[in-house]
């Protein structure tokens, strides 16, 4: 009449509930170390500083009267600057960046053709909302803007924050 205990369901069954818990948090962890998300910084203090120091670029951009003006294309991104008070057309860096999918991140130096405009090719269309930025090759000034692309109209960036 008496079973032993590994014969019993109520053993197995109290074994049961914690057994799926771990298994329910290995799975958890395997898969969210496999898809981090980046949207948090990790040392948030010092790129706070930094926001200062991109302000005096953008402000020194409007010192010297630039902005620019973003066309896509369809296999292509084409800047034209107004280049202002600058005497030649510099060597730009550009950046994109997309607001939650780091690993789509762009950036590229360019020089300007004779037409004075810059030219990037793209290995795939930009689809989604961007960040973009221009900076001087020796880092002097920017200009920056945000876009929701493919856009038809051109995104103008500027070098003051517009609000």
């Amino acid at each position: 009449m008496n079973k032993p205990w590994y014969k019993q369901f109520w053993p197995w069954f109290l074994i049961a509930l914690p057994g799926t818990v771990v298994v329910a948090s290995l799975f958890t962890f395997t898969l969210f170390s496999k898809n981090q998300v980046s949207l948090v910084a990790e040392d948030y203090y010092k790129e706070g500083k930094g926001i200062n120091q991109d302000l005096s670029r953008l402000r020194h951009a409007d010192s010297l009267s630039l902005s620019a003006f973003l066309t896509m294309q369809e296999d292509s991104a084409v800047f034209t600057l107004d280049k202002g008070q600058l005497k030649q057309f510099p060597t730009l860096k550009v950046t994109f960046q997309h607001r939650t999918l780091a690993n789509k991140d762009i950036e590229q130096m360019v020089n300007a053709d004779l037409n004075g405009r810059y030219r990037i090719a793209l290995s795939e269309p930009l689809e989604g909302p961007w960040y973009i930025e221009l900076n001087a090759f020796d880092g002097s000034w920017a200009l920056n803007g945000r876009a929701n692309l493919p856009s038809s109209e051109p995104v103008k960036l500027y070098g003051q924050i517009k609000e």
